[in-house]
């Protein structure tokens, strides 16, 4: 997407610069953390510091303030820093997003990683931001198109809603995402891929993205090699930068992958601060930073748009207990649960529909949907109780009228899950509706419903 020229970004960088910083010298390093004295009364806790060792400049940022000492975590190994190296304070950079990023790959701090010049936006924001107030916010909006059978259906996304994505590694997640990226209804997509492999991110762009979804989108990327300082600003960067399509009035899709890695990163940073790991490995305060994060995501207010979140949780060993899953189900308005046991058969997406939930339900969907939903759902759970009687051939054809039921439409149901076209949520309903019908057991017909018809008794 072509965005006019404007040198207000430009302008804004050449004013902030400063020949003059304070400095400072490297008095200790101890476990990771580099102490710097001499900058007392100057540094703030978030600031970045540049310590000149030899070789390349060694840059992290203040972790503690004790005294005439700060505490810093550098962004590589301390290798060669000396005590009375010189240490140069940087005031807390932001990151100042412009609609020229649409279509760009950038990093945490706002640099291009895609080999072509970016200019900077004419405002800065500041990573970590309050998110709009709760009693001016307006409501969810209305359901959103996302080009898949099951989630215009069964698991509805609605603008503004907030949704995690629970999956193993392996399972489809990354596809999943990329397939939103590139149908999901959105003026914007910012895409957050905290901590992902290298490989990865050629990949996602070429193969699962597409240049299609590329050019409505943003990528920050921060790979999982660099420090936990970078891939925890990945996602605060990609937050802001989602804010400042939403403050504009659009409709603003935002893909996270994952917020595993982002707990991860932070549990790195609190422990090197001093923060003892108590929640099953994690600092305390790892649920205050999920939870401060999604909250930024979701309708806004006024004039401004909506941030619609898809936040996914890589659970190893499906664990859904596990701290950072167990923290995102209880601020999220509806999770989606990917099976591994689905994906090995074969079935794409591998969503497990009955351990889904989507909270926009049933506000989303008018009456007669949502008589399609309960009753799509009791028979995918009636299968799924009795499936291993059939499999094994103990169940007789004829004993239960549900369970008969049940078996002859889920291989439909099964294959309705796995469609992805490019279709209106209308037809989905439709195709719903044309396989229920299917089903051969004496029903009482569904008065004043659009979809609902008798059925034909056996």
């Amino acid at each position: 997407m072509k965005q006019p020229l404007s040198f207000d970004g430009l302008t804004a960088q050449i004013t902030e610069l400063n020949p003059v910083r304070a400095i400072g010298r490297v008095v200790r390093v101890e476990a990771g953390v580099v102490h710097v004295s001499g900058l007392a009364g100057k540094a703030r806790i978030g600031d970045l510091v540049v310590i000149y060792r030899r070789g390349e400049p060694l840059s992290g940022e203040v972790l503690q303030l004790d005294g005439n000492v700060l505490v810093l975590l550098p962004d590589q190994a301390p290798d060669g820093v000396a005590l009375q190296d010189r240490a140069a304070l940087l005031e807390s950079r932001g990151i100042a997003p412009s609609n020229a990023w649409i279509g760009r790959i950038i990093d945490p701090f706002g640099n291009p990683i895609d080999g072509k010049p970016l200019l900077r936006g004419a405002a800065a924001r500041a990573l970590r931001r309050q998110p709009p107030d709760p009693g001016a916010r307006r409501a969810l909006g209305e359901r959103l198109n996302t080009g898949m059978a099951g989630l215009n259906t069964m698991l509805p996304v609605v603008r503004g809603q907030r949704v995690g994505l629970f999956a193993g590694s392996g399972v489809g997640k990354s596809t999943l995402l990329g397939h939103l990226a590139q149908h999901m209804t959105a003026d914007v997509v910012v895409i957050a891929m905290i901590g992902e492999r290298g490989r990865e991110l050629r990949h996602f762009i070429e193969d699962v993205l597409g240049e299609e979804g590329l050019s409505r989108a943003v990528i920050v990327c921060a790979t999982s090699d660099q420090s936990p300082l970078i891939r925890r600003r990945c996602a605060w960067a990609a937050m802001s930068v989602a804010e400042h399509f939403r403050d504009q009035g659009k409709s603003v899709l935002l893909l996270a992958d994952s917020i595993t890695r982002f707990a991860e990163a932070h549990r790195e940073v609190a422990v090197a601060a001093g923060e003892a790991p108590v929640l099953r490995g994690f600092p305390p305060s790892t649920a205050h930073l999920i939870m401060s994060l999604c909250e930024r995501a979701g309708p806004g207010q006024g004039q401004q748009g909506d941030i619609t979140g898809i936040f996914s949780v890589l659970v190893a060993g499906s664990d859904m207990d596990e701290p950072v899953a167990d923290i995102l189900r209880g601020v999220l308005d509806g999770h989606i649960i990917l099976d591994r046991e689905i994906a090995e058969r074969g079935r794409y997406p591998a969503i497990d529909v009955l351990r889904s939930v989507s909270r926009s339900l049933p506000a989303a969907a008018t009456d007669a949907q949502n008589k399609l939903i309960a009753q799509a759902r009791n028979l995918l759970s009636v299968y799924d109780r009795n499936a291993m009687m059939v499999r094994a051939g103990l169940y007789s054809t004829g004993s239960d009228p549900e369970i008969d039921a049940a078996i002859q439409v889920w291989p439909d149901l099964d294959g309705f899950l796995a469609k992805v076209e490019k279709q209106s949520v209308e037809n989905s309903f439709v195709q719903l509706e044309l396989i229920l019908r299917r089903v051969r057991v004496t029903q009482k017909p569904a008065h004043n419903s659009r979809y609902s018809r008798p059925t034909p008794a056996a």
